[in-house]
């Protein structure tokens, strides 16, 4: 059998691989869990073996099933990359695509599907290989009751590749499943490769992986979930003590603009609904708050690209009405700070107040709607800004605003989602 697909993999990718084909060979059916570092080439260990797979079996008429989380865009790419290694491996005009989700090289079929919760897939026979990509962001309801059935006349191998998100995860039930068995009859069916093993085969990894980490933070929950493989814990305080004195600052607070300094503002309205669900009411906020930042350049370099933000600035509003802040509200922007930009939480009840803004401001000023989604990657990057110390907040002054946001950032809480998302939050009874 041909082997020079493999042959071209890393050590650590060859070694998943071995284990695998020994498995599908053997008719062993085994199961194995793969966490490898994020652009650390699992996807291209997956396409060589479906191409070693493939050719092998291309006289049988057999399928390997693999599924991903969404069609567009992982199973798209995943069909790419089978397409390419064919042509690579000079099949190119004799390989065949069928009905936009099946590749087949002679009798053997790669069969490409969603695992998305609505994606209709039961009927599919797996003979030769199941995997299942990005195994963390997989149901396990809809993997047990449609993927797993699949393989279930043929003995099948299966390979669930993915990072680590938390102790809830598809991807986490197999892994520990995996080590207990090799607890117990010594035979290896997890295989973890973080981001410093892979960067021992690869300087140009290691470097960009160096960099990320200096724009995140070590611990930073995506580099510390995809790239050191370390679970988060469910949730718990949203900034830890570290991260609260990374964000005090030693400068002092301003209450207007100096000559040459360039400022942004973020305005954050009362009666925004709070919580994961958007759609329905919530309790609402009793006030409007509006922060100004300063933008450091002097920070910036060949390495660190974005500038420090300084929050010079609290203003805040108890049970006032968003039409009597209007004509304050552009004053302050437009004259006491003369903001270069302006992001308006315009969610709900915030969207009047941002087109407002917007006319009286001009294209300086930016609507924000908050969803799930948005919210988390906003939670992302201010845990980024955090650790790579490019946000501090003014010495505390003793004043109402900044006991305030002191207050809450101390009892701010966060919430780890399923797909690699977070929430955070302060409680409606603790907050503004």
């Amino acid at each position: 059998m041909e082997m020079n697909s493999i042959n071209k993999l890393r050590p650590y990718q060859r070694e998943a691989a071995s284990a695998i084909l020994d498995s599908v060979l053997g008719k062993k059916g085994l199961t194995f869990s793969v966490e490898m570092a994020r652009q650390g080439g699992k996807n291209e260990l997956s396409a060589q073996l479906e191409l070693l797979l493939l050719t092998f079996y291309m006289t049988q008429p057999r399928n390997l099933v693999k599924c991903s989380p969404t069609f567009k865009p992982q199973t798209v790419i995943s069909m790419m990359r089978l397409r390419d290694r064919l042509n690579d491996a000079g099949f190119s005009g004799i390989w065949t695509a069928e009905l936009g989700y099946i590749i087949r090289l002679g009798n053997a079929r790669a069969i490409f599907l969603s695992a998305d919760k609505s994606a209709n897939v039961v009927g599919n026979t797996a003979h030769i290989l199941l995997e299942i990509d990005e195994a963390q962001d997989v149901s396990k309801e809809k993997y047990s009751k449609e993927f797993k059935p699949m393989g279930a006349t043929t003995n099948v191998t299966t390979v669930h590749y993915g990072t680590t998100w938390d102790d809830s995860t598809l991807l986490e039930e197999v892994k520990q499943t995996n080590l207990e068995l090799e607890r117990q009859d010594g035979v290896k069916r997890h295989f973890r490769y973080d981001w410093q093993e892979i960067a021992d085969y690869n300087p140009d990894y290691r470097a960009y992986v160096e960099a990320e980490r200096e724009r995140l933070g070590e611990n930073h929950p995506l580099f510390l979930t995809q790239y050191r493989l370390l679970p988060v814990h469910g949730g718990g305080g949203f900034l830890s003590r570290q991260q609260l004195a990374q964000l005090s600052g030693e400068h002092t607070r301003r209450h207007k603009s100096e000559r040459g300094k360039l400022y942004i503002a973020g305005i954050d309205l009362a009666g925004e609904a709070e919580g994961d669900d958007f759609s329905h009411p919530q309790p609402p906020r009793d006030s409007t708050v509006v922060t100004i930042g300063e933008l450091d350049f002097s920070i910036c370099d060949d390495i660190q690209k974005q500038p420090r933000i300084k929050v010079v600035e609290h203003y805040r509003w108890t049970g006032r009405k968003h039409a009597e802040l209007y004509p304050r509200l552009v004053d302050i922007l437009k004259s006491v700070w003369k903001c270069r930009r302006v992001v308006v939480d315009a969610t709900g009840l915030g969207q009047p107040v941002s087109s407002f803004l917007r006319k009286a401001l001009g294209s300086k000023v930016s609507a924000f709607t908050f969803t799930a989604k948005a919210k988390s990657e906003l939670g992302f990057k201010l845990l980024a800004a955090i650790n790579s110390g490019r946000l501090k907040v003014y010495d505390r002054d003793g004043s109402d605003e900044c006991r305030e946001f002191w207050r809450e950032m101390d009892r701010a809480k966060c919430h780890y989602r399923p797909s690699q998302t977070l929430n955070f939050y302060v409680s409606p009874s603790e907050g503004h």
